[in-house]
């Protein structure tokens, strides 16, 4: 006899993020299972994006002074006010958007949190959210969550018009490749936002292309919004993580968006302080009441001694410094993984923000990344995701990442680098 299935929101929610397998059981995450995969092969771990490196000591030391202090108990609903200001400073200062501390900003339990709190508040079921392809999948499971329609509108690998970027080739190339990157279908996305729509969210820079969107694209997504009134939700984590000059445009900064516009941030990927989560969103005050509404009912609060903490590195001139030393930084690393993987014989689109590349694999003569992605092991002592988990089954899109891995740079240099041998070792092979 076959035990009842537990009925609730959690089928569709395991489905929408690819986690059912044939027989109706519920895998773990791509994430969970490339970890797992690397720990228990040894091999180095260039698949689940979290650094090597804890974040600037002057931050951590704040938090650590906060719980000496007894700062321990609950925070106050929105957020700590010194975090609420900070938020709101930080917009002003970066990118002269104004928004009021006290019923404009909200702290939640990262970015995943305020994603999901955001569409389960302005959603109803049956309303359609459409996202970039590939996508984030917390961003399929959220709306699914919500008992929304998932609608995609895919990136396409374009060559770059213009660009100030004129890489140096790897060692062993005699011409550097024709810069390229993953760029919005906007014919696609006219075709799908319609009256169903009730959210665009939007991811840039963009997980786990590498792509950041031009203001021309971002464009195009405000005049679909203001065509058909569509509220647009942006998962902005990588916002300063940007290089060779590409500029991060927050929506919200655009003509008519500031009131149509859900802004969404964290200190996790700025910092390199993943671990503490702490998110932040600003919007319109009503719509921060209605989500608000919402998250008190998921988290309560969370990460008190910690909220200080990321005041402090958000105003903080050391705290500037410290990012700007991690886009750096990145951008070294992320050099070093693309050379290694293209003298390995991969394909690769140099990112131009965020931990990933993607490196197409087909090549070398693999055609099925996800058959990759679990060879890579043993094949070179390396794990990466592949790009399929991050769309639709069956999609054109996913068709077009089949035999694509995503990769992370946000190891250190000597991962880095022991990851490109083994990885030359097999392309050699």
């Amino acid at each position: 006899m076959t035990t009842p299935r537990p009925a609730g929101a959690w089928y569709r929610t395991a489905q929408a993020a690819g986690l059912l397998a044939p027989d109706g059981s519920v895998a773990p995450t791509i994430f969970a299972e490339m970890s797992a995969l690397a720990a228990s092969t040894g091999a180095i771990n260039l698949g689940q994006g979290f650094p090597e490196d804890d974040g600037p000591e002057f931050v951590r030391e704040a938090a650590v002074s906060a719980i000496r202090a007894g700062v321990n108990q609950y925070p106050p609903g929105p957020g700590t006010p010194e975090l609420l200001r900070a938020v709101a400073q930080h917009q002003e200062r970066r990118y002269g958007l104004h928004v009021d501390p006290s019923s404009e900003v909200l702290v939640t339990a990262g970015a995943t949190e305020a994603i999901t709190a955001t569409l389960l508040a302005l959603c109803e079921p049956g309303d359609e959210v459409v996202t970039l392809e590939p996508f984030y999948d917390s961003h399929a499971a959220a709306i699914a969550l919500a008992g929304a329609v998932h609608r995609t509108v895919p990136l396409r690998r374009a060559a770059v018009s213009t660009s100030t970027d004129v890489r140096e080739p790897a060692a062993g190339r005699e011409h550097a490749e024709p810069p390229a990157r993953f760029a919005l279908d906007v014919e696609a996305l006219r075709e799908t936002i319609g009256p169903q729509t009730r959210i665009i969210l939007v991811n840039t820079p963009h997980n786990p292309t590498g792509t950041v969107l031009t203001r021309e694209e971002l464009e195009e997504i405000a005049a679909v919004a203001q065509r058909h009134d569509v509220i647009v939700v942006t998962d902005e984590v990588y916002e300063h993580l940007t290089f060779d000059g590409a500029a991060h445009v927050p929506v919200a900064t655009l003509p008519g968006m500031a009131d149509r516009t859900v802004t969404i941030s964290s200190a996790g990927k700025t910092f390199s302080l993943t671990g503490w989560k702490i998110g932040w969103l600003h919007a319109r005050a009503d719509l921060v009441t209605a989500i608000r509404t919402v998250k008190q009912y998921l988290t309560y609060v969370n990460g008190a001694p910690f909220q200080p903490a990321v005041a402090l590195a958000l105003t903080d001139p050391r705290g500037e410094e410290a990012v700007q030393a991690l886009a750096s930084s990145l951008a070294r690393r992320r050099d070093l993984l693309c050379d290694g993987l293209v003298t390995a014989g991969f394909d690769v689109v140099v990112p131009q923000g965020t931990y990933f590349v993607v490196a197409d694999g087909a090549p070398l003569g693999y055609d099925d990344g996800v058959d990759l992605a679990r060879r890579l092991p043993e094949l070179a002592g390396v794990v990466g995701v592949p790009v399929s988990a991050f769309c639709r089954a069956g999609s054109e899109t996913a068709a077009l990442f089949r035999s694509s891995i995503r990769f992370t740079f946000v190891k250190t240099e000597a991962s880095i680098e022991r990851a490109t041998q083994q990885l030359a070792a097999m392309g050699r092979g």
